[in-house]
């Protein structure tokens, strides 16, 4: 917490606007729109998950759908295809960002078209608050008319050639989780261009509720949106996003600097004109072995490290699932690490962990 929540929580409190609606909710989402700017219209919610379900819901996807999923990514991302029947197709990343490689992308959309199955959306995922390659995934998915939703909940941050990520999909994702970069404990956002579509989420997200005097309902529903008490939090960790940035970006320039003369440990640097907010510092080993003699010692320390995530088409989840693969996030799971990333960590913590890293493999 950066030290201000507690105001706009406690005019919840003074104001008794506890409920999922009131002034902290229209508030954050007026922060986020200042901030992440290029016109979007912010509905904040109960989850990042919500606001992905939300948004399919928005672009028509329903029973027998096929929606182009990136498989190396977090199962939230994925997992509300299936909430409405659909059937996600697992397309694989590329080595430049680790996001969805775009000539996978129409590969599959190609295989897809053949077959008679022209898929509904495309999923495309900011990894690790690394950009994916925008121009690309935009131009297919222009050439294809198939709309883009960005999953941007790792991504608050991070821009494009000076663009904030979270605006360049028909609509985009951000995620509050405690996890994140910054949180309200539990939430999310859904962020498009269209103010009907924001209109329309909010009205899916409070039980689709008619204008009437009494209850009444012509939609399903759903109970997703965010409280006042919680967007209070999310107006007070505003103030102090950049800080965290700064501070997440430090913790891999540290990191960088420390261990890159490792030959066995490497970094995803940034392209020309990206810029990540390095949520979470990340490093590739030249083995599994190797990656789990790190962790282990880390752990030995009581010091948390986690794999890479393990691609969804790997999931048993979603076995039988159709792929597109090239062994890129197959090799990243099995060779890379998260490090500790939290943005209160000191510098003797830092200096601790490289140190046992130096200690196991230098």
């Amino acid at each position: 917490m950066g030290g201000t929540e507690e105001k706009y929580v406690e005019q919840a409190f003074n104001t008794n606007w506890i409920a999922p609606l009131g002034p902290n909710v229209q508030g954050f989402e007026q922060d986020i729109e200042e901030y992440i700017g290029s016109d979007v219209h912010v509905a904040c919610l109960s989850s990042g998950t919500a606001a992905i379900h939300l948004a399919l819901q928005l672009l028509g996807v329903g029973q027998g759908d096929e929606v182009l999923c990136q498989s190396f990514t977090f199962a939230a991302s994925a997992n509300p295809v299936t909430y409405l029947g659909a059937s996600p197709i697992f397309v694989d990343s590329e080595p430049d960002t680790w996001n969805i490689s775009p000539e996978l992308l129409e590969k599959a959309i190609l295989s897809r078209l053949e077959v008679g199955k022209k898929p509904k959306a495309i999923i495309a995922v900011h990894l690790y608050g690394m950009p994916y390659k925008v121009d690309e995934i935009s131009s297919i998915s222009q050439k294809y008319d198939i709309p883009v939703i960005e999953d941007s909940a790792e991504a608050l941050g991070s821009e494009y050639h000076g663009t904030k990520c979270g605006s360049f999909g028909e609509m985009a994702v951000l995620s509050f989780n405690g996890n994140k970069i910054i949180t309200t404990s539990g939430g999310g956002a859904l962020l498009s261009k269209n103010n009907d579509q924001k209109d329309k989420a909010i009205f899916l997200a409070t039980q689709a509720r008619d204008n009437a005097p009494h209850y009444q309902h012509t939609h399903i529903g759903y109970n997703y949106r965010m409280s006042n008490v919680l967007a209070g939090i999310g107006r007070g960790q505003m103030e102090v996003l950049q800080n965290r940035v700064d501070a997440r970006r430090s913790n891999f320039e540290f990191y960088k600097k420390h261990l890159s003369e490792l030959t066995q440990i490497s970094f995803l640097d940034e392209k020309e004109g990206y810029y990540c907010n390095r949520w979470l510092t990340c490093i590739l080993t030249p083995s599994f072995e190797i990656r789990e003699k790190i962790r282990l010692a880390l752990n030995e320390e009581n010091i948390e490290s986690r794999p890479l995530w393990k691609p969804m088409h790997l999931q048993p989840v979603f076995a039988g699932d159709i792929t597109f693969v090239n062994g890129v996030s197959e090799d990243l799971f099995q060779r890379g690490l998260c490090l500790p990333s939290g943005s209160n960590l000191e510098q003797s913590d830092l200096t601790r962990i490289c140190g046992i890293i130096e200690n196991t493999i230098g």
